[in-house]
């Protein structure tokens, strides 16, 4: 997937300097844009200023220690798998934790792995990613990070619809449905519309925006065609992942695995 030849790393590091050179005005603006967010937020009533405010402080110090180690961890395979399990488990616990406060949230770990597993052994299998530190752990990372997404929108949006037509749901039990057909009638399609978000992404790819693969090969010395057809099987393989995971929330969410207690209302964090 990376450029090759003798001047693809100049040209990747030109690229990458003359794109966004890391310099005091680069802090001055994040810290700008994020006080920015953080007033919109707060003046909006949105109820997420601090959320916002917290997201970005967590944000830059990841990403200072991801940025510290990752040229070291991508060196050995055994360290990637480390680091991928890793960004698994940060994705379980999120994504858990936004769907329920109760102690059910690890199941969380189901609809992530359900998407993500099989779509990396087909990458890595059938040789369109390498075997290496440097290939896998940003693929793993966007998958994981798509799972994430779907996983904790669906989650979130079927035990809310649930919440809120209780009523319905006991309605759909006393004409005979089963539990599990029951509760699904009622939240399929509100959780659905999590894969909306990765729909638009792929339908208007190109035409409102250029994903981080593409411009990164581009920058990195590959010529468009071979970046757009890159950028295509990280779009493809999202929508199958996010698909899954949404499938597997469902059945959790159907079968009572993951749930709320009566009253409660959803966690934010």
């Amino acid at each position: 997937m990376a450029a090759t030849g003798p001047g693809a790393g100049a040209r990747a590091a030109a690229g990458g300097s003359s794109l966004l050179p890391v310099t005091p005005a680069l802090g001055a603006a994040v810290a700008l844009l994020l006080a920015a967010g953080v007033a919109v937020a707060g003046w909006g009533r949105l109820g997420h200023g601090r959320a916002v405010l917290r997201a970005g402080l967590r944000a830059a110090v990841q990403l200072a220690a991801v940025a510290a180690v990752i040229g070291w961890v991508v060196r050995s395979l055994p360290l990637s798998l480390l680091f991928v399990l890793l960004m698994f488990t940060v994705a379980v616990r999120t994504a858990g934790r936004r769907m329920t406060a109760g102690p059910d949230w690890w199941w969380a770990a189901a609809p992530i792995a359900a998407g993500t597993v099989p779509a990396l052994l087909l990458l890595v299998g059938g040789g369109l990613v390498p075997a290496r530190g440097i290939s896998l752990i940003p693929v793993a990372g966007i998958l994981i990070g798509g799972a994430l997404t779907a996983t904790s929108l669906s989650g979130r949006r079927a035990l809310d619809e649930l919440a809120q037509r209780r009523g319905e749901v006991e309605a759909a039990l006393s004409l005979g449905l089963p539990d599990r057909d029951a509760r699904l009638e009622i939240c399929r399609t509100a959780a659905a519309t999590s894969l909306v978000p990765a729909l638009d992404q792929t339908r208007t790819v190109g035409l409102v925006t250029l994903p981080g693969a593409f411009v990164g090969m581009l920058l990195g010395g590959a010529s468009p065609v071979a970046a757009g057809a890159v950028q295509l099987l990280v779009l493809v393989a999202l929508l199958a992942v996010e698909a899954a995971a949404v499938v597997v929330v469902l059945e959790l969410v159907g079968r009572g695995l993951v749930s709320r207690g009566p009253g409660d209302a959803p966690p934010v964090r």
